[in-house]
């Protein structure tokens, strides 16, 4: 039976959206099947979409979601007293979107505006006519702790109050934001004197009276400015800016604006990560300073021009290499003054464009819902599939309690700096950087990055004495002599590996900046396979919209034999099972059964054999088509006394050619996130990246190889 939820606020301004992201992925990531609906459209002025949270979370609903009523047309049916049609209308759109297998279905309510202020009186009635529980959320603004109460308490009071079994809690939302008089969280740099802190999370938690064992507090979202942060391009739209030099307008983010108009002496502080600088389009000076500043790898958000005045072009000319690093350049008509006024209505809704701020949002915000409250919740759950959120939830947890040292060669790599400071903030692993601490110390501070106590730098010069006489220990048989040793060891790959044999740390990755051959080649020499594994086969993890596969072997082997292709599987089923995925493996081919012939199809079938004789109590079947794997209508009529088929988990794949480019094809033709490779059958985990990945791809391969690690151990 489907669950519904409706969330609902308190007032104007409680961040609903954001709350209903964050209970959203938070829900996904225990695995439960989550649906969203939204009864009624509220479009704010400008909006092209018919509805942003219907925007932002269509993709990853596992059924259409259903278009909300308009709220015209709400109100049309009200003022003519008929209320009770605006409600048959909602709950028909409500069941259209449904099917027997959705869970729960989260419900956004609407929020009381001035052209709305009956928006609470509406939630009320929709909350009944769908039989849904109430979520309250509020945001303290600059109340009070004993007016923030009330507010909750009036508001509830409209769903039958705390005490009634269909209000099951309230979650606590921008707790700590720096609010100006009116409540509001202002972008612009105003003086700290016309701003104060809203009330944090330990002055409610101390002496809020409203909670207790009907009504919890369900969650508290402190305020965040990252996930706050609009794009430079944001506010050139807003502005109506001319662009003079795009660079990256899209993926730079305002942490800040900084109005510009004194000396250059003056405004050093104000040249860092995320500021927005405003100066007049005649100050050579200041113009100069802020490129000044991006050449020497600090990433100012961008520069906006004001009084319609640009640089000369002998100036411009000087500012090519700031340009080069992909510094935003805007020009206004407007003067300064007016620009700050301007700036001052601009409201921070989250564009659904901005996907990279949508899933920041959803991460941040899931990860403080009361995690006690959703086990408990969603305890009725019976079958799960493991889905993306849920996996990735799963890696961070199990890499928190393993507690792993993982060296990281490309220590001087902005991308794998960032993300050893994300898994040191977030516990996941302790990472060693391998590079010039100096370039390293400034390429973070120049990027806005914390490297704390859970990051340790090393400089390769200072230790690699230490290592030679070990690896002209294991590779004396091949003619290694100390001299060789030591110029082997200015290979940071090499130095790495080495401190991985010697247990120094506990797992490698490598491969944003180096090949996959120049990642791997070192530990396959001074590593070796693990105990009674004669082959190291890798796999990716694919995660797809409603769970994750496994495909194996898309990166090492190129042509392996019947025997190989069987451990590949065995390894295979065997990581999958480590990482919470039941394993059911398809042995991929070109036909499905005995309706094919070939040396290629005979090669699978000869696999599954194999592999079925050493694992019996592994779910292996093959020669399988793809389709025939993964569709069970499909797999009715190709292979319909299959276990496996139409329910694959774990998909091996004859050859590279095959597996690399299906796995490609999958990842960029569904826009699939891939994390991997992840490698099988060595004595101690090392990891490859592509060298196009992401922060938060190296992220997760740094939580895998803590797992593995953690599993080698065991």
């Amino acid at each position: 039976m489907t669950h519904a939820l409706m969330v609902v606020p308190t007032g104007l301004g409680t961040g609903l959206t954001t709350t209903v992201l964050g209970l959203f992925h938070a829900l996904r990531r225990q695995g439960v099947r989550v649906h969203f609906f939204k009864p009624l459209t509220q479009p704010t002025e400008g909006d092209m979409h018919s509805d942003r949270s219907v925007a932002m979370l269509s993709n990853a609903c596992p059924l259409p979601v259903a278009e909300p009523l308009p709220i015209r047309d709400a109100e049309h049916l009200l003022s003519q007293d008929r209320g009770d049609e605006l409600l048959e209308e909602v709950v028909a759109r409500y069941e259209s979107s449904l099917q027997d297998d959705i869970e729960i279905v989260i419900i956004e309510g609407m929020v009381p505006t001035r052209s709305q202020p009956y928006a609470t009186r509406i939630n009320k009635e929709i909350a009944r006519a769908l039989d849904a529980e109430v979520i309250l959320v509020a945001a303290p603004g600059n109340d009070s702790i004993e007016a923030f109460q009330d507010h909750i308490d009036i508001t509830a009071r409209a769903f039958g109050g705390t005490q009634s079994g269909k209000v099951i809690g309230c979650v606590l939302n921008k707790l700590g934001a720096p609010v100006d008089r009116s409540g509001r969280i202002p972008l612009d740099d105003q003086s700290d004197d016309t701003r104060v802190l809203s009330l944090s999370e330990a002055v409610v938690r101390e002496h809020a009276q409203i909670f207790g064992d009907h009504f919890r507090l369900l969650g508290c979202i402190p305020w965040r400015e990252r996930i706050a942060a609009p794009r430079v391009s944001d506010l050139a739209q807003f502005l109506n800016a001319t662009i003079i030099n795009r660079g990256d307008l899209n993926s730079r983010r305002v942490g800040q604006i900084s109005l510009c108009a004194r000396t250059v002496a003056n405004i050093v502080d104000d040249l860092k990560a995320g500021s927005l600088i405003f100066t007049p389009g005649d100050r050579d000076d200041v113009v100069m300073a802020v490129c000044l500043a991006a050449l020497n790898g600090i990433d100012v958000a961008g520069l906006v021009l004001t009084g319609g005045y640009q640089p000369g072009e002998k100036v411009m000319k000087l500012c090519q290499g700031a340009i080069a690093t992909g510094l935003p350049i805007l020009s206004v008509k407007q003067n300064s003054w007016q620009v700050t006024q301007w700036l001052g209505r601009f409201e921070q809704e989250m564009p659904v464009d901005d996907l990279d701020r949508i899933e920041l949002t959803m991460e941040v915000c899931a990860s403080f819902i009361d995690s006690e409250w959703l086990q408990s919740f969603s305890a009725t759950v019976s079958e799960r599939r493991l889905s993306p959120p849920a996996f990735r939830y799963q890696l961070v947890e199990r890499a928190r309690e393993a507690n792993k040292r993982v060296v990281l060669p490309e220590g001087n790599e902005p991308r794998t700096i960032k993300a050893a400071a994300i898994c040191a903030a977030r516990g996941i692993a302790r990472c060693t950087l391998l590079g010039n601490p100096e370039e390293i110390y400034r390429l973070a501070e120049g990027n806005g990055i914390e490297l704390g106590s859970g990051v340790d730098v090393y400089d390769p010069d200072s230790i690699r004495g230490d290592y030679i006489d070990r690896l002209v220990e294991l590779r004396q048989h091949k003619g290694m002599t100390p001299v060789i040793a030591e110029e082997q060891l200015k290979d940071n790959v090499v130095l790495g590996t080495l401190m991985l044999e010697m247990g120094h740390v506990d797992g490698l990755v490598s491969g944003a900046v180096h090949t996959t051959a120049n990642t791997i080649r070192p530990p396959l020499q001074l590593i070796k396979t693990a105990p009674g594994c004669d082959l190291v086969s890798s796999i990716f993890f694919m995660c797809l919209p409603e769970q994750v596969l496994v495909y194996g072997d898309c990166a090492i082997n190129p042509d392996p034999s019947a025997e190989e292709l069987a451990d590949i599987a065995i390894q295979s089923a065997d990581s999958a099972r480590a990482f919470g995925i039941p394993p059911r493996v398809a042995m991929i081919s070109y036909s499905t059964g005995s309706s094919g012939q070939g040396d290629d199809v005979e090669k699978v079938r000869v696999a599954t054999e194999l592999a079925r004789a050493k694992r019996p109590d592994l779910l292996i079947d093959g020669p399988l088509q793809y389709d025939a794997a993964v569709m069970e209508s499909v797999a009715r009529s190709k292979a319909p006394d299959s276990s496996v088929a139409g329910r694959a988990t774990v998909f091996v794949f004859p050859d590279l050619n095959t597996g690399n480019t299906t796995y490609k094809a999958v990842q960029r033709s569904a826009d699939v996130i891939s994390i991997g490779p992840m490698l099988q059958g060595m004595r101690k985990p090392v990891n490859d990246l592509s060298r196009g990945a992401l922060v938060e791809d190296i992220v997760f391969t740094i939580a895998l190889t803590a797992i593995q690690a953690n599993s080698t151990e065991a």
